[in-house]
């Protein structure tokens, strides 16, 4: 895939190959071992976050899930507070928007997808969630190849409404408001990509973050902090929320940030298509969610046209740096 050009990091070459980086595409020296880095740091991510994702929802009953979503959000923001202390007395006007920026959409996307969670199995509510940024690569792509990609991805979702969910053995549509809730958080997840591929480049280390964290935490502080204070009085949730914060927030987010610093923001996207599947386990071996073989096909559609679409970004990217050498030499 061909993107919309990036923004070079500083100290970066006018060279051919420095030029290719920053207009989206990896150059061949670079890409293998900086993918391959990255490809390991969103699978830690994956992990993290759906554990985190299985250990929130014991919280719902008590917080529901905007006050499950603000302890997550806040509890995280203290600790990277602490950790990276970050110097923000002498940033810039355009660093404090891309932080802002980075923030909203971390409230966005965490807030209606616990409330897709609290209505839809999780590999369910994630495989929806992710046509955010599988769109976000289609649009940033300019190959109708690539449209062909998000199709099957949309085949794969549709179809898994048409499984429906199973509680008990016992088939049921899927419920429309989570759905809802669902496609919202895929919206803002390709919101979190731009925004946090932009808060990275524009304040380095972990500081960004650690301010973006708390402006999503006091972006949801009108809606979460009734049901937040529940926690106060309950030792075993407080805890519950803690691993929620460092499992689902701290942990992924750190990973997430150092791999875009590693990959294009299209590349990165791709390499979220591990998601659904990890999602689907997760559900099954944390929470005991029974996935019915149509809905795991349906599931594998997506993620298999995640993995044709990153083949095919691979491919360009290595047919533009054998274009660049070409012409080096020419």
């Amino acid at each position: 895939m061909t993107t919309t050009a990036t923004r070079a990091r500083p100290g970066a070459s006018s060279t051919p190959a420095a030029s290719a980086a920053h207009n989206g595409t990896v150059t061949a020296g670079l890409a293998p071992g900086r993918s391959g880095v990255a490809a390991l740091l969103v699978l830690g991510s994956c992990t993290s976050l759906q554990a985190g994702a299985a250990l929130a929802m014991r919280l719902f009953p008590v917080t529901g899930t905007p006050g499950a979503t603000l302890l997550r959000l806040g509890l995280a923001a203290v600790v990277l507070l602490g950790v990276a202390r970050p110097r923000i007395r002498g940033w810039r006007p355009p660093q404090w928007r891309a932080v802002g920026l980075y923030g909203i959409s971390l409230a966005g996307t965490n807030g209606f997808f616990y409330a897709a969670l609290a209505r839809l199995p999780l590999g369910t509510a994630v495989t929806i969630q992710f046509l955010g940024p599988l769109t976000l690569a289609t649009v940033l792509s300019r190959r109708w190849r690539d449209a062909g990609w998000a199709l099957l991805a949309v085949a794969g979702v549709l179809t898994l409404g048409l499984v429906g969910q199973h509680d008990g053995g016992a088939a049921h549509p899927l419920d429309p408001v989570g759905v809802a809730c669902a496609l919202v958080s895929a919206a803002f997840w390709a919101l979190y990509i731009v925004a946090g591929s932009r808060a990275s480049t524009a304040v380095p280390g972990r500081g960004g973050l650690a301010v973006a964290m708390t402006v999503g935490a006091l972006a949801l502080l009108p809606f979460g902090a009734l049901g937040a204070l529940q926690v106060a009085s309950r030792p075993h949730l407080i805890l519950i929320a803690v691993g929620t914060a460092v499992l689902a927030s701290v942990v992924p987010y750190t990973l997430e940030l150092a791999a875009m610093r590693r990959a294009p923001r299209r590349v990165f996207g791709i390499l979220l298509s591990l998601e659904p599947g990890v999602a689907t386990l997760a559900g099954w071996v944390l929470l005991g969610q029974r996935t019915p073989p149509a809905a795991i096909a349906a599931i594998a559609l997506v993620v298999l046209a995640s993995a044709g679409a990153a083949m095919s970004a691979k491919l360009l990217a290595e047919l533009d740096a054998q274009g660049d050498a070409e012409g080096l030499v020419a």
